[in-house]
């Protein structure tokens, strides 16, 4: 049995970036055949009558839509005409909409239960060939889309390999809000893996963290070169000094490309150094966010969620096993941080934070 096959598309209307699966037709199929599968399945059926009885068929139908008959092929599909407009009252004459007339055509429930029964999906790789950068990660921390620079950062994906030597082709890491770096240390290059210790640019403010990344490959002697972006954005760590202080200097996290951070660090109780991490969540049923501490693994220890919904002042409480027993902070730019949220980090912003008391 042959396949339906799919292909992913990028839904360019849709904030955070998004995808729909579109169906790729193998090809088009028509009267002639038709009449030939017919014919073949059914050997007493020319297949020069069934393709002339075919036209015939479509005629009918059309006929009888004419004149205002609906026509179901019981368990198959239906046809039937309807108008497309609007009137003031009831009284009002149709508009003059060449529009106004539509025909409907739609297949049955058990025709389309019958369809989805039997038929198999196939995906198919995206139709531009491109570096196709899927997913990063830290190999150090274990964590995805940050940039470490200890560590050394894994991006996988599909038609990555580029030439090391060639001065147009490459990686680089690029703030959101300046600075810009061709990546030159790597490990591993191929089609679906890159190995690199990243280099990573400085930008105007500490708050600055947030980064991009591309791949550009030639993939013959004189073909076009082309480049991939990766559709997510990758944040480094941030120090938070002096805790220990009275009056510790304030910073600045969670925050994009601005002269001015939307969140900062206030203060808090700690007891020693730690790293450790601090995310926002946008809540789509309440339409707030949800900011708590975390630990550095994914799935593991996290302090109490502290709902926001307006600028102001919070605490958010350590979590079991932390040296970090609380934080101050406070929200600056609320609106703006929802939309930064909402908009590059499909709903989950997470920062990586080196707590220390000095």
């Amino acid at each position: 049995m042959t396949t339906i096959q799919w292909r992913p598309q990028v839904n360019a209307l849709t904030k955070p970036q998004s995808y729909r699966p579109q169906v790729v037709p193998r090809g088009t199929s028509g009267y002639d055949e038709m009449a030939a599968d017919l014919s073949a399945a059914h050997p007493n059926y020319n297949a020069d009558l069934l393709r002339s009885v075919a036209p015939l068929i479509m005629n009918w139908i059309q006929q009888q839509m004419i004149n205002g008959w609906q026509v179901t092929f019981q368990d198959a599909f239906t046809f039937h005409p309807s108008l497309n407009g609007r009137m003031a009252g009831p009284d009002d004459p149709l508009p003059a909409d060449e529009d106004l007339l539509q025909v409907n055509a739609y297949a049955s429930r058990p025709f389309v239960q019958a369809v989805r029964n039997a038929a198999r999906l196939e995906r198919l790789p995206m139709s531009e060939k491109l570096p196709l950068v899927t997913s990063t990660e830290d190999t150090k921390l274990k964590l995805a889309d940050v940039l470490n620079p200890a560590g050394v950062l894994h991006l996988t994906g599909s038609n990555l390999y580029f030439d090391e030597e060639d001065p147009d082709s490459g990686c680089v890491i690029a703030g959101t809000q300046s600075g810009e770096s061709k990546q030159s240390t790597f490990g591993t290059i191929s089609n679906s893996d890159v190995l690199l210790v990243p280099n990573i640019p400085a930008q105007a403010q500490p708050w600055n963290n947030e980064y991009t990344l591309s791949l550009t490959t030639q993939y013959t002697e004189h073909g076009t070169r082309r480049t991939g972006l990766y559709r997510r954005r990758l944040r480094s760590p941030l120090t938070a000094a002096k805790l220990g202080h009275p009056n510790p200097p304030e910073t600045g996290i969670l925050s994009g490309n601005g002269a001015s951070p939307l969140v900062s660090i206030k203060g808090g109780t700690v007891a020693a150094d730690e790293r450790l991490r601090i995310q926002a969540v946008l809540d789509p049923l309440t339409d707030r966010l949800l900011l708590n501490l975390l630990d550095m693994k994914e799935g593991g220890a996290a302090g109490a969620e502290t709902a926001v919904t307006a600028n102001g002042n919070f605490t958010l409480q350590g979590f079991s096993g932390s040296a970090v027993s609380s934080l101050e902070i406070s929200v600056n730019d609320y609106a703006a941080l929802k939309v930064l949220i909402h908009d590059h980090y499909s709903g989950r912003l997470a920062d990586v934070l080196d707590v220390k008391l000095a």
